[in-house]
């Protein structure tokens, strides 16, 4: 058996058919899987450490996750290995050896996420999984023009789900951006850290303002009422992928 090492992980998958990234008492999760599966790999019990705890029906290209091991695989092999066990919708994407301390939410990073809009009369179903579907016409250039005013450092409390308990709900939006490519809309959003439900909060909001029942000046009123009803409703996990992680 080998020293200790600690792995990190960058996980792909489609969560659609998952409770969410976090262990839950009743159903399946995207750590619950890994934790399974690299346990059957390795030989020893493990518990990876995700570095977002994605909701249930939300999507990723590049979720981080660290674990220990005492494995004489070297790390970027187990990337391999593993995904000779996981379902055909978890992909690990890479895998590396870090710092022994290193801690994927304990440490700064820039986190990416794109909520995927499809605006168009009737739906695709090859994008039902993906994206979410929305029929009535949406003024990009409105959304665009909201979406501004949540750039930079503010309280994203009126974003923040009423069940999240936080220490701070301050939080910083590096860009965020809207755009249209044929009948897709995506809200492309960077930020230093996102509270529970806050993206889909985001782009629930601006779809208010795209088919003009709020309008783009209203996003500044909403963020001085620190208050989750006054902005819109929170849209379906099934547009909301994310993108990756950069640390720092």
């Amino acid at each position: 058996m080998s020293e200790q090492k600690r792995v990190m992980l960058t996980v792909a998958y489609d969560g659609t058919n998952y409770h969410g990234w976090q262990l839950q008492p009743n159903g399946e999760t995207i750590e619950s899987v890994l934790n399974r599966e690299l346990s059957g790999l390795l030989g020893e019990s493990i518990a990876v450490i995700g570095a977002s705890r994605t909701d249930a029906g939300v999507h990723s290209n590049g979720n981080a996750a660290v674990f220990d091991t005492c494995t004489r695989i070297p790390a970027e092999k187990i990337s391999y290995a593993l995904n000779q066990r996981l379902p055909e919708d978890i992909v690990v994407q890479g895998s590396k050896e870090v710092e022994p301390d290193f801690h994927p939410r304990h440490c700064e990073s820039r986190k990416t996420y794109e909520y995927r809009i499809l605006n168009r009369r009737f739906p695709l179903p090859m994008r039902r999984r993906d994206t979410y579907f929305y029929h009535y016409d949406l003024s990009v250039e409105h959304m665009r023009q909201a979406a501004s005013y949540l750039v930079g450092e503010h309280d994203f409390k009126s974003f923040c789900s009423t069940a999240a308990e936080v220490e701070t709900t301050v939080r910083t939006i590096y860009s965020l951006t809207v755009e249209r490519e044929e009948d897709i809309i995506a809200i492309r959003v960077t930020g230093s850290g996102f509270l529970y439900n806050m993206v889909r909060i985001i782009a629930g909001t601006l779809i208010e303002v795209g088919n003009g029942r709020r309008a783009p000046e209203d996003m500044a009123k909403i963020l001085a009422a620190c208050d989750r009803g006054a902005a819109g409703p929170t849209a379906p996990a099934c547009g909301l992928t994310m993108l990756g992680i950069e640390f720092r």
